[in-house]
């Protein structure tokens, strides 16, 4: 499990945008791209070219889900 302490410093590589903790996988905030980035073995992959990016409505669902804007 990711601890609150390093969610709190880590950020989007592409945007710099916050990230929500979804299950196993760090979400963007960041509505234009979207990224997911997987967790393995409680390791955040952080590399851009192995997320993925997310369809609008199921961003829109884990923005919501975690209290954030969608906007």
């Amino acid at each position: 499990m990711i601890s609150k302490e390093l969610l709190d410093i880590l950020c989007c590589p592409e945007t710099k945008a916050e990230l929500v903790l979804d299950n196993n996988f760090l979400v963007s905030t960041d509505k234009d791209t979207r990224r997911r980035y997987r967790i393995e073995d409680d390791i955040p992959i952080m590399l851009i070219d192995e997320s993925e990016q997310l369809d609008i409505e199921t961003w829109r669902q884990i923005m919501k889900k975690h209290g954030k804007s969608t906007e």
